[in-house]
């Protein structure tokens, strides 16, 4: 029998009406002949609630503890969900992260999945059982204790989990209807895509895509996991098709761009005068590493007089510990001053296809140009690249890529 892994996000599970449309999906697929394990997420709304009860409790509270307060969410969804499925005359039981178990390590809050044993829910799969698994939790096997993933962990739960039991695919359920070319909100004419590459699907996660967790897509490249984004919303009699997430070789001939991304969530720090030398970047750079900032964009510009400046980009949400980590160490680096922008917004175009075409970011470039965009900043890899520019420019600058690059429905 084929194997599948589905899963449920909180606005799918929202309330008990929205869990029995889930459970009439999982009874098509069942009705089908497949294997089923189901891994969902907390009731949409409730994780925010649980984490302002911990920050109520205390605002310096244990993070041990906030995993087993939070971890609570997808313990209800799970159990009310095998209820809704029993009811409708699927056999079906509730797994929660440590039953599985699915081992994490020590790191509470952000856990990363080391091991799942999916034995107990295969020999469920013999008994004609449907394995209804919470999203988003494990155990760390040495102590114990309930584990979180992070934000979207649910998802990397899902993936992680038919990876282990070698299901077929897993599909993720969302409140939309498969991965498009570009934020459908901000270009009405953005198109949903059949199929996208793990790698580019890993870049838009990366730079913005709200779609899939990023640490979800990772795991589903390395183990090859084929995965749909479908909605939850669909008629469970007639799904839609949704978006296939797979091997690059799947895709029969790829575009030069697949989509437009987009963060607003960014923030620009210039270094003015820093002495160019050896080192110097490694002063600058590792005390943000080592108070977990990540640091994205990195422009120096030509040395002049021995002195350069230094330009790069840190999560908005980390911009006034990175400014203050900075003004601590400015004796020890040597730069003159420091200036900050928060009101910046970076812009990307990814596609597999651009690997074998060349004037791709260069056509943006001159497209911006002639739209009045400034380009603050420029990163490229082998398959996409940024720019930094004004925050107020995004919609224009996502707008003029998109037909740019002929990714305008007809």
């Amino acid at each position: 029998m084929s194997r599948l892994v589905m899963k449920f996000g909180g606005t799918s599970v929202a309330n008990v009406e929205r869990i029995h449309n889930v459970a009439r999906h999982v009874k098509r697929e069942v009705e089908a002949g497949r294997q089923v394990a189901v891994v969902v997420s907390a009731m949409a709304g409730k994780t925010n609630e649980l984490v302002a009860w911990c920050k109520e409790a205390s605002p310096l509270y244990d993070q041990r503890e906030y995993d087993a307060v939070v971890a609570s969410g997808e313990q209800v969804t799970a159990g009310l969900l095998a209820i809704a499925l029993q009811k409708i005359g699927i056999p079906a039981r509730s797994w929660q992260g440590w039953q599985t178990p699915i081992c994490t390590n020590g790191t509470h809050g952000s856990a990363r999945i080391e091991s799942i044993d999916g034995a107990g829910i295969i020999d469920g799969f013999s008994r004609g059982e449907v394995a209804v698994v919470a999203g988003f939790q494990g155990v760390h096997k040495e102590t114990g204790r309930i584990t979180t993933l992070g934000r979207g962990g649910s998802d990397t739960s899902a993936v992680a989990l038919a990876a282990a039991i070698h299901a077929d695919r897993c599909d993720i359920y969302t409140d939309v209807d498969g991965v498009y070319t570009t934020d459908p909100r901000v270009v009405p004419k953005a198109r949903r895509m059949d199929r996208v590459a793990f790698e580019e699907m890993l870049e838009m996660a990366s730079l913005g895509a709200k779609v899939l967790q990023v640490r979800s897509v990772e795991v589903a490249m390395v183990h090859k996991v084929p995965t749909y984004v479908r909605s939850s919303f669909d008629d469970p009699d007639s799904p839609g098709e949704g978006t296939l997430i797979c091997n690059e070789e799947d895709i029969v001939e790829a575009q030069v761009v697949t989509g437009i991304a987009f963060s607003r969530d960014e923030a620009q720090i210039t270094l003015r005068r820093v002495a160019d030398k050896p080192g110097v970047a490694a002063a600058v750079f590792m005390p943000l590493a080592e108070a977990g900032i990540n640091v994205d964009m990195i422009v120096q510009v030509v040395s002049e007089d021995g002195m350069t400046d230094m330009t790069f980009t840190v999560g908005t949400a980390d911009y006034e510990r990175a400014f203050a980590i900075l003004e601590k160490i400015k004796d020890d680096i040597g730069f003159s001053s420091m200036a900050g922008e928060k009101e910046v917004a970076k812009v990307s175009a990814i596609g597999i296809g651009m690997r074998s075409h060349a004037g791709v970011a260069a056509r943006a470039f001159r497209a911006l140009s002639e739209k009045g965009v400034n380009i603050r900043a420029i990163t490229t890899s082998e398959i996409k690249f940024s720019v930094l520019i004004d925050e107020a420019y995004t919609e224009l600058a996502v707008r003029t890529l998109h037909t740019l690059y002929g990714l305008d429905a007809a």
